[in-house]
Formats: structure tokens, sequence, C-alpha cells
């Protein structure tokens, strides 16, 4: 049974912060592709990964430096994990072994800067030694970042090159005998190539360059002829040597990767078990440069299935305000089985305080920072938001059958210790069946072992025992004189951000048989809607007291 459905993840930010945070190392990225949740009674196991974010913060804090040596190691990391599999029962190509190679010298680099300084990152993420396989692929050890079958690797390959370079030199030299004779004989000059090129439109010089016994053409365009030097019989000899040497040579070589990949083959479970802990370190330090940067905390944990938070942050909205240089109202909240209403204006906030519960929740069993001044969180067994769905009404539905599609889901797959977020349950359909149907789903709820948060505009709905109620400040306490003023001579979407600039987004506890706020016949007045539509719309509130 997963934890929460791909909605959920969404509608809470959770895949907002996972796409946010900034692996280096594609072993980092598969760490945070195949990420799943810690469930109830793994506690241990998430504090411990807790521990490890804490451990790298306080070394990125500490060891700037060091840190920054680290991370230029990390970006230029490669996953060669298929070429270190295959290499005990294939033999790599040059190209390979220089990856293998580049590895290393990358793994080697990790462990020079941290394998003297186990104190300074979390044990888990030390290297294994891998010296050993390092020389036998650099024989030399100059720790370049290059890779050749050096001479080194073979005597015979040595002999064998020896050999080689003694043909070429002979070879050479001969070209070099003959080359001299034609000039001195011809009074021309070849290229160091042993090469001449006639234009064509010379045709005296082509005719008497033709006749020479020494030279024979090996080019042509439509501009010139390109003549070389004729090999003799003792360049022939010479060069039917020289590929029986090169192939010698071939030999030697292909003998030489076969070994140096079994090598890395003995070397494998080594190398992947360090390409697991570069993920891991790769993954935990982005974790906590994301917390640092967004200024997150570490969660505590409790063994009571509650969520406590305060001055919570829901980073989505969060990051929007940023940008317009706005700020952001942090929410407090504190919830235990059972049903929690928050009422209030629309505008309010209270679909954000909502998100913002799933958030931190989701966050904390995902083993992340979250962004308030303190948490507790007693972990679910299942997460569930219920919000508008745009792609159900696209494919057909009514906005009120997707949400019962969707309720239906969520008490299929409730169970103990669940935490369910509703917003605004039944608000599509009328208001007389919409307020029965949000009383009978919070009755329902509040009996059962579930963390149960719903945002609701309907009054009367928290009535019921133990059911809480926590109502948007809002604009209770606005200074409406200011606000008008500086509505007065702005435009729509400015107006609206005015507004929202002026509410006050935190909670509080009302009484449950407290009226909701009707701040929406404040905000349409500042707004401009005529008086005598105002006034009217108060008279049939105080006449139908109750209704939506």
């Amino acid at each position: 049974m997963r934890l929460s459905n791909s909605k959920t993840r969404s509608e809470t930010g959770l895949d907002h912060v996972m796409q946010s945070i900034n692996v280096l190392t594609p072993f980092g990225k598969r760490r945070l592709e195949e990420l799943t949740p810690f469930e109830p009674g793994q506690e241990d196991k998430l504090n411990n990964e807790f521990r490890k974010v804490e451990e790298v913060l306080w070394f990125v804090d500490k060891k700037p430096e060091l840190y920054r040596s680290l991370t230029e190691t990390l970006m230029d990391i490669k996953d060669i994990s298929f070429t270190i599999k295959r290499s005990s029962n294939n033999v790599l190509s040059v190209v390979e072994l220089f990856e293998v190679k580049s590895l290393l010298l990358k793994m080697h680099s990790i462990i020079e800067l941290l394998g003297m300084r186990t104190l300074l990152l979390p044990k888990e993420f030390i290297l294994e030694d891998i010296s050993e396989l390092l020389d036998i692929l650099d024989p030399r050890k100059d720790r370049m970042s290059a890779f050749y079958i050096y001479d080194d690797f073979s005597e015979k390959l040595k002999e064998f090159r020896n050999m080689k370079r003694n043909q070429e030199r002979l070879i050479s030299n001969e070209k070099k005998a003959i080359k001299s004779r034609i000039e001195s004989l011809y009074g021309i000059k070849l290229t160091s190539r042993f090469e001449y090129s006639v234009s064509k439109s010379d045709k005296e010089l082509l005719r008497k360059i033709k006749e020479l016994t020494d030279l024979k053409q090996c080019d042509e365009d439509y501009l010139s002829i390109t003549f070389t030097i004729k090999e003799t019989e003792k360049i022939d000899l010479a060069k039917h040597e020289l590929d029986r040497i090169n192939e010698h040579i071939d030999e030697q070589e292909l003998l030489i990767r076969e070994r140096l990949s079994k090598s890395i083959g003995r070397f494998s479970h080594i190398l992947l078990e360090n390409c697991n802990k570069i993920g891991e370190l790769d993954f935990v330090l982005a974790k906590a440069i994301y917390a640092k940067q967004n200024h997150c905390v570490r969660p505590y944990l409790v063994k009571e299935h509650r969520i406590e938070i305060v001055d919570g942050r829901y980073l989505p909205l969060e990051e929007i305000l940023n940008k317009k240089s706005r700020h952001y109202c942090p929410v407090s909240i504190q919830l235990e089985n059972g049903v929690t209403c928050i009422t209030g204006a629309n505008m309010g906030g209270k679909t954000i305080s909502l998100k913002l519960v799933g958030q931190v929740a989701m966050l904390t069993q995902y083993g992340f920072y979250v962004p308030c001044k303190e948490a507790k969180i007693g972990l679910s067994n299942y997460i569930h938001i219920l919000i508008g769905d745009n792609q159900s009404v696209r494919r057909g539905l009514s906005s009120f059958g997707s949400e019962m599609e969707e309720l239906k889901e969520v008490l299929d797959n409730s169970k103990e210790r669940s935490l369910l977020l509703i917003d605004e349950i039944a608000s599509g359909t009328n208001p007389v069946e919409g307020l029965a149907f949000t009383k009978s789903i919070i009755e329902y709820f509040n009996t059962r072992p579930y963390i149960c948060l719903i945002t609701t505009h309907y009054d009367g709905v928290a009535e019921g025992e133990g059911i809480k109620n926590l109502q948007v400040i809002g604009l209770a306490n606005a200074d409406f004189q200011k606000l008008e003023k500086e509505l007065r001579y702005e435009n729509r979407s400015e107006r609206i951000e005015i507004i929202s600039k002026y509410m006050d987004y935190r909670l509080y506890h009302a009484k449950n048989d407290e009226e909701i706020p009707k701040e929406a016949l404040n905000i349409a007045r500042i707004l401009g809607i005529y008086d005598e539509i105002i006034e009217n719309a108060k008279k049939y509130m105080s006449g139908k007291k109750g209704n939506a």
C-alpha cells in the first residue's frame, strides 16, 4: 500500500521540493528518483536520515572550501555502472577503460578530500579504498585523467613496440634517401609526406613527372595530380614486417585489456558500492543545501499520531511571494486524531493551510527537513489531499462528481494513522445538500483513528463532540480606511494583491457555535460593489442564519 497518490504528492508541494533538489551526479539523481517514504515503525531509520542531513549541514557551514572542492569533483562524475557490471565477463574497450580510470580518479579525489577527515561527514559516506585497482590501471602512478595502454603493462608489448619503431624508422630513412636523390636529380621539391603536386594546366611539367620511374601517381582532383615515391623492395619488406609486428601488438593489447577488465571485475562490488555511497552523499548534500537555502528545520518525530507545526510556510507559494518581494505570513497548527475544521472567508488562505499540513507531513516521511520554525510529527500510514480536480471536470464529470469519485478512493484506502486533508467538500452542489453532506462526512471521520483536516465555508459544521474549529483571522484586524485608500486608484490585479497584503492568514481556535466571518461582503464592498447590494445581502444573511 503506497503512502499517497501522485496528486497528493503534487498538491502538497512534495514534487515541487523534489524538482528543486539539485543533485550533481547521476548516482544522486538515481537516489532521488528511487526515493520512498518512511513508514510508522521506521522512526529510528528516519531519525538516522535526519542525522546525516544534520551532520552534512555542519560540514557545509564549517568547511566551505572543502565543500566547494567536493562539489566540483561530484559535478564531473559520470555513470558507468553498466561498464563496471559487464567487466567481469567482457573485454572492455580503451574508451571504457578510460572511463573507469576517470571514475577511480574521482573516487580517489573524494577519499583524499575526506578520507583523512572521517569525523567531518557521516561514516556512511566514506568510500572504500580503490588505490590497488587505480595502480593497476595507472602503473606509472601519474594520476592523469587520460588512459593509454602503456608499455609498462607488458614487457612483450614494450618489445614489439620497440620493433615497430625500428621498422618505421627504417622505412622513413629509406624514403628520405629516395626523396633526396629525386630532388637532386630532377630539381623538384617533395613535401615532408614525400609528395609532389603538379597543376593539370602545366602540360609539359606533367608529362615530365609522369616519365619519372621513381614517382607514381597517388591522388588527383580537378586542378592537380599528386605523385609520391615508388616503394622499393626494401620498403616493401619493412612494411610486411611492420604488419606482422602490429598484429602482435594488437594481440598484446587485447590480452592487456582482457586482464584489466578482469581486474575491474574483481573490484566491481567495491566500485558499485562506492557509486551508491557517492549517490547517497550527493543526495544528502542536496537536501542539506535546500534546507539551508529555504530555512527548513529537522522535524521531531513522536510516537503518537499527531502533527504540530509552528510558523509553517508552504514553499511553492513562498517562492512566488519572494519573487514579488512580498512577506509570507507563517501559520501554526496542532492536529491529532479526529476532525479539525478550518473556516473563514475566501481569499483567507484555508486551502494553503491545508496544503501546508500535507507538505510538512509528506516532507518528513520522505526524509526532508521542513519549512517551519518547529515541527512535531507522528508518521502516517496513508496521506491524501482531496482538492478540486480540473482533470476530472475536463473528462466530463461535474466538480461534485469528481469529488465523490475521489472521496470513494479516500474511504476505501484510509486506515489507522491516516492523514486526510479535504478542501471544501460538496461546495459544487446546492447549499442545503452540501451542508448536510459535509456534516455527515465530518461525523464519519470523527469516529475513525485518522487526522482529518477539513476546510469549509459552511456555518455550524463543527458542532459535534471533539471536533475542533479553527478560523482564519483574515481581515478582522485590518485598517479598512487605510486599505480603501490604497485601493482607490489601483487597477483590478493590483487591488487583489493589496487585499492579500492586508490578510492575516494565521489560525485561531474558535468556539464551535461561533459564526463564520462573512468577510466576502467586506471584500465585495471595498472592491466597489454597490451599498444597496451589500445591505440586502446582510438582510438575507440575518434571515437565513445557518445556511451557506
